[in-house]
């Protein structure tokens, strides 16, 4: 089998993508289960890999804000939200035999270690797995920018947002069945578009620094694996 075409990626899960299939908001242990045998596999064939898991399956900070909770409450309570689901992910891949260490934005030592880029960098370095919790630790930045953030900082190659659907497209398959999915587009195209693949802030940083995105369908089994071994999945967002 070929070797993967990453060496060190950044992947960002939604927090809605651990409820499982029944979509009622928390925690599937078997679908979080599934996705850790995924990372495992991939993590044992040398390819570091950075994670950032959303919070929306426990709480989002925009929705608290629609009920009268002043946004920077409800941001802060969806970065403790990411937490919970990080310690998750973190028992589920460490459960399979592969080191993790958990880095959090907002201190708290006796769960997650403080993000510092270099300790960040230095546990890849050693092949352990690194989830980043409580997004950037800062409000009014969703968890996608934060995947963006860490992924530049730690010199990913490429950032998989991994989602619900098989890509980009022009408008909800959903609910357009004839909706046009993208092989690739530029950054420009995605913002220009409002394509919603990722906010535009997210996008705009990507577009900066030359960091390409792959969009794939996470609930495909095997699509990870996929991916990082260079199979034309999903919709690849790269320079204009």
């Amino acid at each position: 089998m070929a070797a993967p075409v990453y060496t060190r990626i950044l992947l960002k899960i939604s927090g809605e993508a651990l409820e499982g299939p029944a979509h009622r908001g928390g925690i599937d242990f078997d679908t979080v289960g599934k996705f850790a045998d995924e990372i495992a596999a991939v993590a044992r064939e040398g390819v570091q890999i950075g994670l950032v898991v959303g919070g929306g399956n426990i709480f989002r900070g925009a929705t608290g804000a629609e009920t009268g909770l002043d946004r920077p409450t409800g941001d802060y309570m969806g970065m403790l939200a990411t937490v919970i689901n990080a310690l998750a992910v973190q028992a589920a891949i460490e459960t399979r035999g592969v080191g993790t260490r958990v880095l959090s934005a907002i201190e708290m030592p006796p769960v997650a270690e403080r993000y510092i880029r270099r300790r960040a960098t230095r546990h890849l370095d050693k092949g352990r797995v690194v989830i980043f919790a409580a997004g950037t630790g800062n409000p009014f930045f969703t968890t996608d920018t934060a995947a963006a953030l860490r992924a530049n900082e730690i010199g990913a190659e490429v950032l998989l947002k991994a989602t619900k659907v098989d890509g980009i497209y022009d408008a909800d398959p959903k609910t357009h069945p004839d909706a046009k999915r993208f092989d690739s587009l530029s950054y420009t195209e995605a913002l220009t578009r409002n394509l919603r693949v990722m906010d535009a802030t997210a996008i705009s940083l990507c577009r900066e620094n030359r960091l390409p995105v792959i969009v794939f369908d996470l609930n495909t089994p095997g699509n990870i694996f996929r991916v990082l071994h260079g199979e034309p999945i999903g919709t690849l967002v790269k320079g204009d």
